[in-house]
């Protein structure tokens, strides 16, 4: 997990020095634009593995873009774990899943911004919940009554790079992949590291860019 975390961390000292430089050249040139200040609102939906469990995370990001190589703005995301829905005839028909969500402010640099396909690495800071939830069957959810803890908050982490391309010059497409580092959980019979982990998904970007 460390040599993961040194690796996002390299990673984005050197896009944010590509970037800055980039901007440098874009304003020393002849015919250079004043200074860019532009703004996007996305959505995300992503797949993730949570407590050992399919899990749906999905979300959105409001950002504004200064100079076409650094986003700055808050963040939103809710997860579930329970993507294999139900069955009438299983024996057991009570099931526990994990659900919650977690946002906060992002910093994104953008390397090559105005290229067509090009990178970014979004970095997001938050906090979150996550909560302990039994079902019954579809459509049926309540929180379980036990003398251990139910639901739990925790500090959230989470850098990210995408692979985006110009699809127009009002709306960008992404690949993402990010990874969770959060603070420790506590819920019954879940592990501490629960929500630590990768997350894959397609990003969809509106606005000026």
């Amino acid at each position: 997990m460390k040599k993961i975390a040194m690796l996002f961390v390299m990673a984005l000292t050197v896009m944010i020095v590509v970037a800055q430089d980039e901007n440098r050249k874009e304003i020393q040139t002849l015919f250079s634009n004043q200074n860019s200040l532009g703004f996007y609102g996305s959505f995300t939906l992503g797949y993730s593995q949570i407590n050992g469990k399919d899990a749906l995370v999905s979300g959105g990001r409001a950002a504004m873009i200064f100079n076409h190589s650094t986003a700055v703005g808050l963040a939103g995301y809710g997860f579930v774990n329970n993507m294999e829905g139900y069955r009438w005839e299983d024996e057991n028909m009570l099931k526990y899943s994990l659900a919650g969500g977690y946002g906060g402010i992002f910093i994104e640099p953008i390397a090559g911004g105005l290229n067509p396909v090009h990178v970014a690495f979004p970095v997001l800071f938050g906090l979150g919940g996550i909560a302990q939830v039994r079902n019954y069957g579809p459509g049926y959810w309540e929180f379980p009554y036990l003398d251990t803890p139910e639901s739990d908050l925790f500090f959230i982490v989470e850098p990210a790079v995408e692979l985006e391309a110009n699809l127009a010059r009002f709306f960008r497409a992404a690949a993402t992949l990010s990874y969770r580092f959060t603070s420790n959980i506590e819920l019954f019979d879940v592990s501490p590291d629960v929500l630590r982990g990768f997350h894959f998904g397609l990003t969809f970007k509106f606005g000026k860019f």
